[in-house]
């Protein structure tokens, strides 16, 4: 009899952590929670707008203990598996790979066990791409100029795409929490930049993701939770 009951509990977390599901939500003060390793679990996003990006601003905050490299944001497209992936390297190093080309930004802060509030930016026109981190801002460096990003996208949190929409490794994936994912198909100014890195309320959310209108679907073992420890602390 207790066999057969933890055979049914069994099953039913089995079902629990493995399903699928896709919703439009308002996420605010909430957040992803990736509780393991994994080269499973993630989140999909679908995109407000497909168009082909000339521009992009993506703002983060995530919560993470990992001393080891880990995805922030993989965007894939047919053409590459990193058309724009956000990937935090060692060391306070992170990386922006546009299109197989990969600039690295040295000396930004990554804080263990704190929430911590990024944005990376690129223009095709001048190539130009920079991080902020915390309110700080990165040096600015140049990548794959007068190109636009083009194609349906694949939007991954948790995982890197080496391929459109899968190839996962567990070294790559992301452990810790996420929070206030938003995509714009604009570079922008410093002072909207300032407001979310603050935690101030843009005058408008992402075009391309929002947050506060979020779709997506959690694939495997993630979670979706009310934010904890408060954004500043």
């Amino acid at each position: 009899m207790e066999y057969t009951i933890l055979k049914n509990i069994t099953t039913l977390l089995l079902v629990y952590f493995t399903q699928s599901y896709a919703e439009r939500k308002d996420l605010s003060g909430k957040m992803f929670t990736f509780p393991v390793e994994s080269d499973t679990a993630h989140v999909i996003l679908d995109p407000n707008e497909s168009n082909s990006l000339t521009a992009v601003t993506t703002c983060l905050r995530f919560f993470s203990d990992l001393t080891r490299a880990q995805s922030l944001f993989s965007f894939a497209t047919p053409a590459s598996p990193n058309s724009f992936l956000f990937y935090k390297q060692v060391n306070h190093v992170y990386e922006i790979n546009e299109y197989d080309n990969v600039i690295l930004f040295r000396g930004l802060e990554d804080i263990a066990n704190k929430w911590n509030s990024v944005c990376a930016t690129w223009n095709s026109q001048t190539g130009i791409a920079q991080l902020w981190v915390n309110g700080k801002p990165s040096t600015r460096k140049g990548v794959r100029r007068g190109r636009d990003i083009s194609g349906t996208p694949s939007i991954i949190l948790g995982q890197d795409q080496d391929s459109y929409g899968g190839k996962f490794d567990k070294a790559q994936s992301f452990v810790g929490m996420l929070t206030d994912v938003h995509m714009w198909d604009t570079v922008l100014p410093y002072p909207e930049i300032a407001l979310y890195m603050n935690g101030i309320p843009q005058k408008t959310g992402g075009n391309v993701i929002n947050w506060s209108s979020l779709d997506f679907t959690i694939k495997e073992y993630v979670l979706v939770e009310d934010i904890i420890n408060g954004l500043n602390g």
